[in-house]
């Protein structure tokens, strides 16, 4: 008797079928997952292969893949060749890329085939995708005609837009049908199609007209025209359209999968709503390495060897340290005041930090906000201003105590006075900088998320320096 460990109980008793590796203990799905994985290891360096194969017969095959990543590379492919050919392609498809490789390099020219035939074709395009083009070269010309065909269509499209990533396996109906004929042809093609629970119709020349869904088409009247049951507002996208911009379709309007179209209407495939959870992972993971000043170019950042890591890490970490020779060129040019009030460089490391603090709160909301389109009606005006206004807010608490601190621990009311407006003065300037500078980007149609952190922080300390030292020139009368 099987079970799904998704939607196991957190209390719900588990016993899996297994001699001497039983397991009776209360276990949520994630400890469910680590129990296997841990069972198969031991299983396979026993050379229990019997016992392995019954322990993966009721997993399912994404926790069945990830059990796969902690095997060593010796025991992948053994545990991979005791899973049933139909469960076994589901877990190729789940795996990493590092793990598809790895397995690829020492499958037969036939298990080769058996597998990449029955993968869907997005998923063995994006394969082909990773793969060395010395091993799609090899397996390309073996496939069946169908796939061979299905496969090309896709790779024919540019990377990271919607055409790659769509699957051609859907119904779609002529919209002079009825509603019994409809369903006679659903019948007929929903074993071989990935996409069935939305119907689409199209003319005679294909092109998109409407769409319908499965419930929608067993509710309505047998004898009513298709076109009756049918909805032309379709959402669709194109083929060239943005992947990213495709799945916050799916995800704006709830669907659970979007058709995608040329540009002259014509219905070419559909893209699945896992594919844009994916696609919106990936473009968040890039969004977080580029504000981290991290390439996010190429492989997984931790399936990366070092010389790729580092090739990923330092050309940002040169314009950083560029760009932070002019805090030592403002400083210089400040020699003398801090000569005679040594004690205002105890304060520097806490002003530049605090301005770089306020600067990359405020880049990281807007980015996140352009990136959501959470801002899309908002004028930048206003989002500017109300940083600006907050970092003037939050600079006022922060002076206040700085005042205050400085007071107590030295008992200097001038010095403290000037770190104080100093802290409120660099509080503004890194809000509104901090929100400025994405839609400065943005405007240039460049990435917002290039807008860093790393980078605020640095130009943030730039005019912190130079605001402080200025002001400690003034308030403390050493102009002079």
């Amino acid at each position: 008797m099987g079970y799904n460990p998704r939607k196991v109980a957190k209390y719900e008793r588990i016993y899996i079928p297994m001699t001497l590796f039983v397991t009776t203990e209360y276990r949520s799905p994630t400890e469910l997952r680590e129990v296997v994985a841990e069972q198969l290891r031991l299983l396979l360096e026993q050379r229990n292969y019997e016992g392995a194969k019954a322990l993966l017969v009721p997993v399912q095959p994404v926790d069945i893949a990830e059990a796969l990543e902690g095997l060593a590379k010796s025991t992948q492919l053994v545990a991979f060749r005791l899973l049933p050919r139909n469960k076994a392609v589901e877990v190729y498809e789940y795996c990493s890329t590092e793990v598809q490789e790895a397995l690829i390099e020492e499958f037969q020219d036939q298990e080769i085939l058996d597998i990449v035939n029955s993968m869907a074709p997005d998923d063995r395009a994006s394969l082909f995708d990773e793969l060395p083009p010395q091993v799609v070269r090899r397996i390309l010309p073996q496939l069946t005609p169908e796939e061979r065909q299905a496969t090309s269509q896709l790779l024919g499209y540019q990377p990271q837009t919607a055409g790659r990533l769509m699957t051609p396996e859907y119904i779609y109906l002529k919209d002079e049908l009825t509603v019994a004929q409809a369903a006679d042809k659903v019948r007929e093609l929903a074993r071989d199609r990935e996409v069935s629970y939305y119907l689409y119709t199209t003319d005679d020349h294909h092109k998109l007209t409407g769409v319908t869904s499965l419930r929608d088409l067993l509710l309505a009247d047998p004898n009513q025209p298709l076109q009756a049951v049918m909805n032309r507002d379709v959402i669709y996208a194109y083929t060239d359209t943005d992947q990213e911009e495709a799945a916050q379709l799916i995800q704006r309007y709830d669907l659970n999968a979007l058709p995608i179209v040329d540009r002259e209407r014509v219905l070419v495939g559909v893209m699945t709503v896992d594919d844009a959870m994916d696609v919106l992972q990936q473009e968040a993971t890039e969004d977080i390495y580029t504000m981290g000043a991290v390439s996010s170019e190429g492989d997984s950042y931790f399936q990366s060897n070092l010389v790729s890591v580092t090739r990923k890490r330092l050309p940002w970490l040169f314009i950083l340290l560029l760009t932070n020779t002019l805090t030592i060129l403002v400083m210089s040019n400040f020699e003398e005041i801090l000569d005679q009030v040594v004690a205002l460089a105890f304060f520097t490391p806490l002003l530049i930090d605090t301005g770089g603090s306020i600067g990359a709160q405020s880049s990281t909301v807007v980015i996140r906000g352009l990136s959501t389109n959470e801002l899309k009606h908002r004028p930048p005006w206003w989002v500017i201003v109300r940083e600006c206004v907050a970092g003037g807010i939050l600079g006022i608490f922060l002076a206040i105590a700085v005042i205050v601190l400085v007071f107590v621990v030295m008992g200097e009311t001038a010095i403290g006075i000037t770190v104080g407006v100093s802290l409120l003065c660099i509080s503004i300037v890194a809000a509104t900088v901090g929100a400025l500078l994405p839609f400065v980007f943005d405007y240039f149609k460049l990435d917002p998320a290039m807008m860093s952190a790393p980078f605020i922080t640095t130009v943030v300390d730039i005019l912190g320096i130079f605001i402080y030292l200025s002001i400690a020139t003034v308030l403390l009368g050493l102009a002079d």
